[in-house]
C-alpha cells in the first residue's frame, strides 16, 4: 500500500519512557483524534474544541 493510501495522517508524535501521544487526521473526514499508548494500553479519541465539535483539518492530497 502506497503512503498516500493509508486513511490517517501522523500530524504530531511524542515518545518518553515507553510512552506514545500521537495526533492523527483522517484523510477522508479532517477530523483530529489523540492516540495515547503506554506498555501495553492505549486510547484513541477525538480532539474536540470548546463548544464540544471535533476538530477538523483541512487535509489535501499530496502529489
Amino acid at each position: 500500500m502506497a503512503k498516500k493510501d493509508h486513511r490517517f495522517l501522523e500530524q504530531y508524535s511524542q515518545s518518553t519512557f515507553g510512552t506514545e501521544t500521537k495526533v492523527l487526521v483522517d484523510r477522508q473526514t479532517g477530523v483530529n483524534y489523540l492516540f495515547h499508548q503506554s506498555a501495553n494500553a492505549g486510547g484513541l479519541t477525538p480532539l474536540l474544541d470548546r463548544e464540544g465539535r471535533p476538530i477538523i483539518t483541512t487535509v489535501l492530497d499530496e502529489d
